[in-house]
């Protein structure tokens, strides 16, 4: 009778930790679209503020801070998968080591750049900074969807299976 339960209560938690997964796996696959919808945008306005030697506004300020926040929210997405995901489990090379590493490293340079642009006293400083900061995350991040695609031929660059 008591191992009947210990099973019981393994599936039933099997179970739970699979619809998590489910559930983090599409909000974090439809949140990157968000994620480099703001990148994108954040380096666009700020190569156009640099080479235009336009001033740094508080909207300036404000897409910085929410593409941040965007990166981190997507990071923290990231992680929680990565502790249950069965594709870490199963030993996939890329999703274990080379998927967080990047995004990582993509997080770290959008929170340094941010930081190091509020350090910055002209506005061309600011925009520079947020320019190569930011610009080198989305980079990492474009060529890491790239990798997905070779790693499961089925996946395109938009997440789609054929």
């Amino acid at each position: 009778m008591q191992i009947d339960v210990y099973f019981l209560t393994f599936e039933k938690n099997i179970y739970t930790i699979m619809n998590l997964y489910t559930i983090l796996r599409s909000a974090h696959s439809g949140w990157r679209y968000i994620v480099l919808a703001m990148l994108i945008v954040a380096v666009v306005v700020a190569i156009l503020g640099w080479f235009g030697k336009k001033e740094y506004t508080e909207g300036n300020r404000k897409l910085n801070l929410f593409t941040l926040i965007a990166v981190h929210l997507q990071i923290t997405f990231g992680l929680i998968i990565y502790f249950i995901s069965p594709l870490v489990e199963a030993g996939i090379r890329y999703w274990k080591m080379e998927h967080v590493g990047m995004m990582v490293f993509s997080a770290i340079l959008v929170t340094i750049g941010n930081a190091r642009s509020k350090k910055e006293v002209l506005p061309q400083g600011k925009h520079r900074t947020i320019t190569i900061y930011f610009g080198l995350a989305l980079l990492v991040i474009m060529v890491s969807i790239f990798q997905m695609t070779k790693v499961g031929p089925l996946t395109t660059f938009w997440g789609m299976t054929h």
